[in-house]
């Protein structure tokens, strides 16, 4: 086997066969996601890359993907999604019970995803990509093999 072939095989091998690295890479982006969605409703983001931008915009938004819920519980809905998007960004991201949270993540996800779609039409929640984001946490939960994660200094006996 030339140094080249070599190259190349190690090279694909741990970009594209290595679920470690798969993995890591899933964490980091499902929860990235999350936290940069959370920022934009607190106004972290700069107005001109904002979706929201603030509170009450988010508000707004969440009255209108879920319009048959009454307008008085709204507020509560925003706050718990938005609380399960901090809580499942975090244990994602730092390895806590990766497997739970990405399945939560998954189903939160799919539940936006399915309230895009009836609120408006299917294309919102495909060009949001929430469908994908969903599958890609399901994905997550998949793999079981633990890299980088807290859970290996927790639970190191178990």
């Amino acid at each position: 086997m030339s140094f080249t072939q070599l190259f190349l095989y190690g090279t694909y091998y741990l970009c594209f066969m290595n679920s470690k690295i798969i993995k890591l890479f899933l964490r980091i982006s499902v929860a990235s996601a999350f936290l940069s969605a959370v920022a934009d409703r607190f106004g972290y983001w700069p107005t001109e890359l904002s979706g929201w931008g603030n509170w009450q915009s988010f508000l707004v938004s969440t009255k209108d993907m879920n319009p048959w819920f009454p307008e008085t519980i709204i507020p509560f809905i925003a706050t718990i999604a938005t609380g399960a998007e901090i809580v499942f960004a975090i244990c994602i991201l730092i390895g806590l019970k990766t497997e739970l949270f990405a399945k939560l993540s998954g189903i939160l996800l799919l539940l936006f995803a399915i309230s895009i779609t009836l609120s408006s039409n299917i294309k919102g929640a495909f060009d949001y990509s929430v469908f994908t984001a969903s599958a890609a946490a399901f994905a997550l939960s998949m793999l079981g093999e633990k890299y980088l994660e807290l859970d290996l200094v927790l639970f190191k006996g178990k």
